[in-house]
């Protein structure tokens, strides 16, 4: 039996409504794919995951747009797209290699993060129109990826903290896990000076009928997804 699937791509009406209330900027968010049963690694589970993904994407920014994903090595290195080198994945796609985060100041570009416990953090720009997309776990928020995110749309797009909307997804948290980064994240975005910090709350093991979790699957689950697109200037 084939499984059919309408993407459902999450932007109004949602803990992404302060993201999507930027002039020019767009938010979206997948969630777990209904009755796909999902029982190997994380390379198996993108590529059957990958024509679920690939139509929420065309959805969300339509079939002419580009998309760029990182390659997610729990790291805090952030890329600056487009034209970074990039490698092919296990399910057949590219992905800047060795980064964890993607910043953009292109209309047309949609950035995208594939997240199952860690964290997923947008960041849009009201002033200059720039974006970002960064996956955050344990490791990315020890090392601080938004803060890293933070200097380099700084530095490149003349972005300012006070002027940034940066919003932190559902992860997994306390009591499901022994270490509350997502707090950790919080305290970033306060000592960062940002002008709206949204933290979604939402906890990924705690309800498997909405999210997949790597810590609660053992392992053998799938990933939900983040976009952003920027669609014109502000």
């Amino acid at each position: 039996m084939r499984l059919r699937y309408r993407p459902r791509v999450m932007e109004a009406f949602s803990f992404l409504d302060p993201l999507n209330a930027v002039p020019g900027v767009r938010a979206g968010w997948v969630e777990r794919v209904p009755d796909l049963k999902i029982a190997g690694d994380r390379d198996e589970a993108m590529r059957q995951l990958r024509p679920f993904h690939q139509a929420a994407i065309t959805k969300f920014a339509g079939p002419a747009a580009k998309c760029w994903r990182a390659e997610q090595v729990h790291g805090n290195a952030v890329a600056v797209v487009p034209g970074c080198p990039q490698i092919k994945a296990p399910d057949g796609l590219p992905v800047v290699a060795g980064v964890d985060g993607l910043i953009t100041n292109e209309s047309g570009v949609a950035l995208a993060i594939h997240v199952a416990d860690c964290g997923a953090i947008w960041l849009a720009d009201g002033r200059t129109g720039a974006i970002g997309l960064l996956h955050s776990g344990k490791k990315g928020s020890e090392s601080n990826i938004l803060g890293e995110a933070i200097r380099l749309m700084a530095e490149r797009f003349g972005s300012r903290p006070e002027d940034l909307t940066v919003v932190l997804g559902p992860c997994i948290r306390p009591p499901d896990y022994e270490v509350d980064f997502a707090a950790e994240i919080g305290r970033q975005a306060g000592r960062a000076g940002l002008g709206n910090f949204i933290d979604c709350g939402l906890n990924t093991a705690s309800d498997p009928a909405r999210f997949y979790s790597y810590r609660k699957e053992l392992g053998k689950t799938g990933r939900m997804m983040a976009l952003i697109v920027r669609d014109c200037p502000p």
